[in-house]
């Protein structure tokens, strides 16, 4: 077998180099999709596979007069490429110019995170000013579909104006949770075991207690906003954190959604009784 005599008379180091070449290969192609992904050009990228799918077609079928368009399109095809694809092209080269290029899933997933912090910030700043009562579940590992499921399908980008709409009394599905999954809104009015713990304080009302329950049978991260005085509530393996103010709750959102889970602080198990209203 020629190509197995090849490959056994190489050297070592022409294999590594083989191998190399073909991983940087993927990698460029990778990088290529991550760029269009998201943009119109992905439905232009698969409107040329399947011109060159009719081509290989027609060669196969003896279809000449299609196979002589066809060749046509490809002829000219590399200058409508670069027509078609211009603002992909230009980004692409502006982040290679500024050595962006590589880092761009890094940075889309950051620049993400910082568009749904700033997300809950407006929408838990509103309604707790306006005594607007909320109650938002996040999944992390443990999955939330048993609860997700009790409530109306949204499937929606996590949104302020969203957010906020639902919670607005009287309408439809501000009773019950919001639970985020994947970083999308899954599902509004949900419905959360509540919390047997004897040991919390009275003064806590059904969503909080709803905030409690679900984050002792998962590790999901709920943000509660209270109706009767406003104050802003965040929970977390059985723990919850109260009367935050909006730049304690950033910061303790940011701790134990995307960082380090943050030491116990004044308002766990041991204060619920000395803090006031929720």
């Amino acid at each position: 077998m020629p190509g197995w005599e090849m490959i056994t008379n190489s050297s070592p180091i022409e294999i590594l180099k083989n191998i190399v070449d073909v991983l940087l290969v993927w990698f460029v192609f990778y990088k290529l999709i991550t760029i269009i992904k998201g943009t119109k050009a992905v439905q232009l990228l698969k409107g040329i596979f399947v011109i060159l799918f009719a081509r290989i077609l027609t060669e196969y079928l003896g279809l000449d007069t299609l196979k002589w368009m066809l060749d046509q399109v490809l002829m000219f095809g590399f200058l409508a490429i670069i027509i078609l694809f211009q603002p992909e092209i230009r980004r692409a080269l502006e982040q290679l110019g500024r050595g962006r290029l590589f880092a761009r899933s890094a940075m889309q997933e950051e620049e993400e995170r910082d568009r749904m912090i700033d997300a809950f910030n407006k929408s838990v700043s509103y309604m707790a000013k306006r005594r607007i009562g909320a109650l938002i579940s996040i999944e992390r590992e443990t999955g939330l579909s048993e609860y997700i499921e009790t409530g109306t399908p949204l499937n929606s980008i996590v949104t302020s104006e969203l957010l906020i709409n639902i919670f607005i009394p009287n309408t439809p599905l501000h009773d019950g949770a919001v639970i985020l999954q994947k970083n999308r809104i899954a599902a509004a009015g949900c419905y959360l075991p509540l919390s047997e713990n004897p040991f919390i304080s009275k003064e806590l009302g059904t969503r909080h207690r709803a905030a409690l329950g679900i984050s002792e049978v998962t590790d999901a991260i709920t943000i509660v906003v209270s109706e009767e005085t406003g104050a802003v509530s965040l929970t977390t393996n059985g723990d919850i954190n109260r009367n935050l103010s909006m730049d304690e709750f950033e910061q303790q959102l940011r701790k134990v959604w995307f960082g380090a889970e943050p030491e116990t602080s004044s308002t766990s198990f041991w204060k619920w009784g000395k803090q006031k209203n929720g």
